[in-house]
């Protein structure tokens, strides 16, 4: 089923009018015609089961068959800070980490970073980067379509992820993977999580003081050293997974339950149990 999405503003009461170059992909591409179902997201915390009823020169018009609030989307929101890698490099993240769930992905402009862009060549590449974060969107079923923002330098995103619930930032001089365990099991409902990734040439010890200084915890990946586009990749795929298979039940006292095999108690506003 092809997968679209709206604004707010374009859903009715019993119908979704879409309008864009959606329009022409759906006439001319896809080759569409009335009767077809499709999926329509509002970006926001809907999906509708649609059927094409209309397919005119500006717009399309669908019927709304159902509505899915449960969606496709984690219970927290995961914010990717990457240091600017080579530019198939950059494209690969992005189409993979909206795959995973990530929220937002910030390029950031890093000391060993080999890539520099001017204002011209960042304008561009960021349409770029959000274009294939739409399409990587759809094709995975998402509510949302996650944002690629401007670069920003290592200052700048240690700024805007100053008041974030948890921050992590994979390091290969980072202790074991116990306390990387540790951390992740921090994850509940409704936390903004920072992921910070260094680029091809690693992070400057500078940086990392920085990052430690802002809030950031260093974790460990494994024994290898993983290149920015595993490194990331890992990060997320590690999230989404503890996202996805623990079972968070609000208790009357509003303490979380966290339902997860081996999981121990280390704060004492959650409970833990074995499933």
């Amino acid at each position: 089923m092809y997968h679209f999405f709206v604004t707010q503003d374009q859903i009715g009461p019993e119908t979704i009018t879409i309008t864009g170059p959606d329009v022409n992909h759906m006439k001319n591409v896809l080759r569409m015609k009335p009767g077809e179902e499709i999926l329509i997201s509002n970006g926001v915390d809907k999906d509708y089961r649609c059927q094409v009823e209309t397919l005119d020169s500006d717009a399309v018009t669908a019927r709304i068959l159902s509505v899915d609030e449960e969606g496709t989307e984690l219970p927290g929101k995961i914010y990717l800070f990457q240091g600017l890698p080579k530019q198939e490099k950059m494209e690969l993240i992005v189409q993979k980490a909206v795959e995973l769930g990530v929220y937002q992905v910030i390029p950031v402009a890093m000391k060993r970073s080999v890539v520099k862009l001017d204002a011209r060549k960042e304008e561009t590449k960021i349409r770029r980067w959000n274009t294939i974060a739409e399409s990587a969107a759809k094709q995975s079923k998402r509510i949302v379509i996650p944002e690629v923002t401007g670069v920003m330098s290592v200052k700048e995103a240690l700024a805007y992820a100053a008041d974030f619930d948890l921050k992590l930032l994979p390091y290969e001089n980072a202790r074991g993977m116990a306390a990387t365990k540790e951390q992740v099991e921090a994850v509940r409902p409704g936390m903004d999580i920072a992921v910070f990734i260094g680029p091809e040439g690693g992070f400057e010890e500078t940086e990392v003081e920085e990052a430690r200084a802002a809030g950031f915890y260093p974790v460990s990946l494994g024994k290898r050293i993983l290149r920015t586009e595993t490194a990331g990749l890992t990060m997320l795929s590690i999230l989404m997974y503890q996202m996805e298979t623990a079972k968070w039940v609000c208790a009357p006292a509003q303490k979380w339950t966290f339902v997860m095999p081996g999981a121990k108690a280390f704060d004492p506003d959650i409970s833990f149990v074995e499933e």
